[in-house]
């Protein structure tokens, strides 16, 4: 970004030599307080100095951080201006139909076109719209490539439109790799050298998981599409200097201990601690010992515990990665150079201060899963078992429990004795019954009998695995744990053992590399024997993107309500998100997805029960397949190269000739197709005047919505599959779309008339306006007797009889991905406010840059405690004062009850910074950043 020469009040301009180049840079040491600020906050101090303008960005800032009071609650406002902007193709869509319809919009104002261009490096990775359409199988990653691009061909011509129209703007096609590990293994530059400048690298992502580059000392996380955009356009991001929680690593992780089993123990851990809207800073003598690719496991899971950021300073490891990944030599000699110059070079004997200290002793790590339904929800892996018939009675119905002490009396019942479980993939002949009803009494259990022409006959029962993906950026960047599971995959082979015909089994590595270092080392043959054949580089079975399980599977489920189970080696595993049969999602560490693929129930414990026979009839646990530390690492060494970055990453945007042939409009103003259901022209500048019209208080609302806790951004934002019957179903239908190529949510992001019909349409959603009712529905008080109504139905009548719209929430309301459409959906269907008990960062950030103001219940009031039940109507006074400059602590509501009597409550506005105020007076982020260009 060419940004205005720094005002430099503090002297801190000079030159940095590396070698034979000269670099200007800003010496932190020339401000007094430097020294002892956590490395975090030392980036931040870096950014405001050589950003220093005077008006924005000023010598009280500087002050203000190198100042910065390690036990203040946050208060001090500063322009954090990032170095570049990294997407994914669901969230990057929107943003590139936005910035074209910007083009549009200064236009219609009399302003130039050329002005709405990124001003910084803004990369875009298409990984989240690959489908696990085709498993198991040989040519499953080519048949899906072909599928996603039939479905995606629109989408994608769009974004080679694009790439062109745009500068600064780069694609990275599909069938290449995961966003975040492309950006750790690629992208990520650790430190910058722009403009004759040398600078700590920076970046805000459209994924919440853009944290994952925290583990490579670049400062960075998560933020709304449209705060992403704004970023791009020059606009700093406003946030208040926050507190930063110190987190000592001590100890070695002990043998049979993975990445995966730290990081839900850290999740675990700060989740408890409570770090919404904080810093989080590895240091301690046990950094150096943390591979970089643990660091990138730990900070990709920030968002999991709850942290804006997760970050691990530079060191010794960092360059060997940047080495090892092929990052040049001059490139590596600057990292090295610049960090220890300006103190961004970790000692360990060197404690920063901090606001909050923890400590983990990695020996006592132990073997761990998570769920059923959050990631912080650690399980020992020994208690696995017990905790899963503790957590199923909550999806299954408690009056039906096996009677038996043994299922397997159960299923010979039905079975006789002379059809032994002894089903493998390799087996062409007469296939024996299978069961995956493995537990005893007490646990609800359903027995149902499923016969398939390709899998066989077997049983499935509540608590059957079945999807066992290794997938998400959060594990498949690390070699440790997905050469550990090869090797698993290996031994379970050698042992004779099969995966159960009832398991989805996937491999979606995060990038290429994945790939070379599986061929080099020989061991895809074993992961393919065990059904884990290549599906795509992409995102794939933690967003949803799972793909229908088999038809007989997929009916025996539904018919039956029997709540079966997923384990993925991601990062998410929310309610009604992985796939719409599966109740049960976990996750574990890529070995762990195999064993459980190969026990197939969640009903198992691996201490106790044997995962099969081998060819002399000895029982085989986990334990005897389980690969040693010493021989993953002997595997890492001589199966990965630096020559194998090198090749594929020297070709990143080229994409081959399937998206070279795309046909591709050109022009600097995007040519819409009127009936596209993919990319339409959004409706957020219509009528937009240059001067913005005052803001209004609030009256005579009805609630769309009353939520509970933890309501996440996945129960919000459309995600997953289309439903037939769904309003958004039925506006495919209407333009002529089958059932077949509807696609998911996340692929029509950049078609709006979509996306609001699947806001607040999860099928767990649980709207509180009805009793005992899941799914995208409300009452609708513009109807006689308020009857249920899907949300999208009601809130067009309640736009038809213009009434604003109001959703009541719990605690931590909006957590989750950083998903704009959250908040997007939320504003188009007519909703002016959210009163919740507390609100996750990113998106309370949003619902402001969508023109939605975020407002708190009275500190321990709730809904509840103050007798709403969503029946009431609302008016909310107090807004209109914003319109004087000024930003009201509080707001008065009156809640007024079909009786007449009233609820009166003073709810906390949470506009937090005076930035933001200015996007909820302009009505939202983009309309300011249009009329600030405009005015330009």
């Amino acid at each position: 970004m060419t940004a205005p020469a720094s005002k430099d009040s503090f002297g801190a301009r000079d030159t940095l030599k590396v070698g034979d180049a000269s670099y200007e840079v800003f010496r932190l040491n020339k401000v007094e307080g430097a020294e002892r600020l956590p490395y975090s906050l030392k980036i931040l101090l870096e950014n405001l100095l050589r950003t220093e303008d005077g008006a924005n960005i000023t010598a009280e800032h500087v002050r203000a951080l190198a100042g910065w009071d390690a036990t203040a609650d946050p208060s001090i406002e500063i322009q954090f201006t990032p170095a570049r902007v990294v997407m994914q193709d669901f969230t990057g869509v929107p943003c590139v139909v936005d910035l074209a319809t910007m083009r549009e919009a200064v236009t219609d104002l009399g302003g130039d076109p050329d002005k709405v261009n990124p001003l910084a490096p803004a990369e875009l990775v298409i990984d989240h719209s690959v489908i696990i359409d085709v498993f198991g199988r040989a040519d499953a990653f080519e048949r899906n490539v072909e599928i996603e691009y039939e479905r995606n061909r629109e989408r994608y011509q769009f974004l080679r439109w694009g790439q062109g129209a745009f500068d600064e703007f780069k694609v990275v096609p599909p069938g290449t790799g995961i966003v975040h590990q492309v950006n750790l293994e690629y992208l990520a530059r650790t430190v910058m050298a722009r403009n004759g400048q040398a600078y700590p690298d920076t970046v805000v992502g459209t994924d919440s998981h853009t944290t994952m580059v925290n583990g490579l000392g670049v400062l960075g996380w998560g933020v709304g599409g449209i705060e992403a955009e704004a970023a791009m356009l020059g606009q700093p991001v406003s946030m208040l200097i926050p507190r930063v929680v110190g987190f000592r690593l001590t100890g070695e992780i002990p043998a049979g201990v993975t990445a995966t089993d730290v990081v839900l123990t850290i999740t675990q851990m700060l989740r408890q601690h409570g770090v919404v809207g904080k810093f989080v800073e590895f240091y301690g003598e046990s950094v150096a010992a943390v591979p970089l690719a643990n660091r990138a496991t730990i900070g990709n899971m920030s968002p999991e515990f709850g942290s804006t950021a997760a970050i691990f300073p530079i060191d010794e490891e960092t360059l060997r990665y940047l080495k090892l990944t092929g990052r040049s030599a001059e490139q590596l000699a600057l990292v090295e150079a610049y960090a220890k110059e300006q103190g961004l070079w970790h000692d360990p004997s060197r404690e920063a201060t901090y606001s909050e200290y923890l400590e983990l002793d990695l020996s006592t790590v132990v073997p761990s899963i998570a769920g059923p339904k959050r990631p912080q929800d650690r399980i020992e892996l020994t208690d696995a078992k017990s905790s899963f018939r503790k957590s199923v009675h909550d999806y299954a119905e408690n009056d039906q429990r096996t009677p038996h002490t043994n299922v397997d009396e159960a299923v010979e019942e039905t079975f006789p004795a002379s059809d032994p479980a002894t089903l493998s993939f390799a087996d062409e002949d007469a296939v024996p019954v299978q069961s995956a009803a493995n537990g005893a009494s007490g646990r609800p259990s359903k027995p149902v009998t499923v016969k398939s022409e390709e899998r066989g006959e077997f049983v499935l029962d509540h608590g059957a695995v079945v999807i066992a993906s290794i997938t998400s950026c959060t594990n498949t960047s690390n070699p440790s744990v997905m050469l550990g599971a090869a090797l698993l995959a290996r031994n379970a082979v050698e042992k004779g053992l099969a995966v159960k015909p009832w398991v989805k089994t996937s491999m979606a590595p995060g990038s290429q590399v994945v790939t070379d270092y599986y061929e080099k080392a020989g061991l895809w043959p074993y992961l393919e024997k065990l059904g884990y054949h290549l599906v795509g580089y992409g995102c794939t079975t933690c967003i949803g993107n799972s793909g229908p399980l088999p038809e007989e599977i997929s009916a025996a489920v539904q018919e039956n309500d029997l709540t079966v189970v997923s384990v993925l080696s991601g990062n998410r595993n929310f309610e009604g998100r992985i796939n719409p049969d599966v109740k049960m999602n976990y996750l574990a560490s890529p070995p762990l997805v195999i064993a459980y693929a190969l026990a197939g129930t969640m009903d198992f414990d691996f201490e106790e029960q044997p995962l099969g026979q081998d060819s002399d009839g000895n029982d085989v646990f986990l334990r005897d397949i389980w690969p040693s530390p010493q021989e993953i690492q002997q595997t890492i060494d001589s199966a990965i190269t630096q020559e194998m970055f090198a090749k594929d990453y020297a070709d990143v945007f080229d994409g081959g000739e399937r998206w070279k042939s795309l046909p591709t409009p050109e022009g600097k103003t995007f040519a819409w197709d009127a009936e596209s259901t993919y990319v339409r022209k959004p409706p957020y500048f219509e009528g937009m005047e240059a001067e913005p019209a005052p803001v209004e208080d609030i009256a005579d609302a009805r609630v769309l919505a009353k939520l509970g806790d933890s309501v996440t951004t996945d129960h919000i934002s459309p995600a997953g599959a289309i439903k037939e019957d769904s309003p958004a179903g039925r506006y495919l239908k209407e333009h002529g779309i089958e059932r077949k190529d509807f696609n998911s949510y996340g692929s029509r992001r950049g078609n709006h008339e979509v996306m609001i019909r699947g806001t607040f349409a999860n099928i767990r959603l649980r709207n509180q306006l009805l009793d005992d009712v899941q799914g995208g529905y409300t009452r609708d008080f513009t109807q006689d007797g308020a009857p249920q109504a899907f949300i999208y139905d009601a809130a067009q009548n309640y736009a038809q009889a213009r009434i604003p719209l109001i959703v009541l929430g719990g605690k931590e309301y909006g957590s989750g991905s950083s998903r704009d459409w959250a908040a997007k959906g939320t504003s188009l269907l007519g909703v002016r406010a959210v009163i919740a008990e507390s609100f996750e960062r990113i998106h309370r950030s949003n619902l402001i840059g969508m023109g939605v103001i975020p407002l708190q219940f009275p500190e321990g009031e709730s809904a509840s405690s103050l007798g709403l039940d969503g029946t009431e109507t609302f008016d909310i006074a107090g807004i209109t004062k914003l319109n004087n400059g000024e930003t009201p602590r509080t707001v008065h509501v009156t809640a007024t009850k079909e009786d007449g009597s009233k609820a009166e409550f003073d709810a906390v506005v949470r506009i937090d910074t005076p930035g933001e105020a200015d996007y909820y007076r302009n009505g939202g982020i983009l309309q300011y950043v249009l009329r600030k260009m405009t005015r330009a």
